[in-house]
């Protein structure tokens, strides 16, 4: 079993769709390990993101991500972490396969619905960035 992170963006939150793509990964077989809500600060996002702070979209990226409640979970499944990526489909929703989680619920590549680890070091940061070592007992 595997463990991987992932985000339900602002922006799918704002419009509803957080219990539509929470039910896509349920069909897909992962397993809700720990979940929460909650609003990010820009500071916050800003450490979320870091790896990405010399990028000229980090600004925009981070004021979005502090724009609105987010929710942050830790799935498991095998092979959790390719399975999540392949779900959510690519970070551009227009070149998203149909079926995907932001071809059907991602507005543009920068408000595209959801986020998820892309490697087993990434999501053991992610997953520790959200998540107390006792939430995950």
């Amino acid at each position: 079993m595997q463990r991987t992170f992932s985000i339900i963006k602002p922006d799918a939150v704002r419009k509803g769709f957080a219990a539509d793509i929470l039910s896509e990964m349920d069909k897909a077989g992962f397993k809700i390990f720990a979940i929460k809500k909650m609003f990010l600060s820009k500071t916050q996002a800003q450490g979320f993101y870091a790896v990405h702070a010399h990028r000229p979209f980090f600004d925009s990226l981070t004021s979005f991500m502090s724009s609105g409640s987010i929710i942050a979970m830790v799935l498991e499944k095998d092979n959790a972490i390719a399975d999540l990526r392949k779900l959510m489909g690519a970070t551009n929703p227009a070149n998203a396969e149909a079926g995907t989680i932001r071809k059907q619920f991602a507005g543009s590549i920068e408000e595209n619905a959801i986020h998820g680890s892309d490697a087993e070091d990434t999501a053991a940061f992610e997953i520790g960035y959200f998540f107390a070592g006792y939430e995950l007992v």
